[in-house]
């Protein structure tokens, strides 16, 4: 079974998500840029110069997409920003961060590199 990651196209200038496609499974067949700006209208619409894309492997931020209150691309390093509510404030903005699946990475990383020094420190002392 053929699995196809989102292609999230956005605006250049903002990196306010003009349009995700989603992400596909079975019987299909990947698009070309100029196939996706004939099937939909909202980037036929557009000027194509105004327009950049991300692609993302299938199940790239799942997790992620599941849980965030909206999502944009970070024009300084190209990569998604999410919101996530507030559970004690569901109605309040939020602020645009780096995705929580990468924190948490990072923060198993950070632990497990400390525990590698700690244990070294105390089997080093002995």
């Amino acid at each position: 079974m053929k699995k196809i990651g989102r292609k999230i196209y956005f605006d250049k200038e903002t990196g306010n998500i003009i349009l995700d496609t989603g992400e596909q499974m079975g019987s299909v067949v990947e698009t070309t840029l100029q196939q996706d700006f004939e099937s939909y209208k909202v980037l036929s619409e557009r000027n194509p110069e105004t327009i950049d894309v991300i692609y993302l492997p299938y199940g790239a931020f799942s997790g992620d997409f599941a849980e965030c209150s909206g999502y944009r691309v970070n024009l300084q390093t190209m990569e998604l920003e999410f919101s996530y509510p507030d559970p004690n404030d569901p109605e309040s903005p939020q602020e645009f961060i780096k995705p929580l699946s990468q924190e948490v990475e990072e923060l198993k990383q950070r632990q497990q590199f400390t525990e590698d020094a700690l244990l070294e420190i105390i089997l080093g002392g002995m």
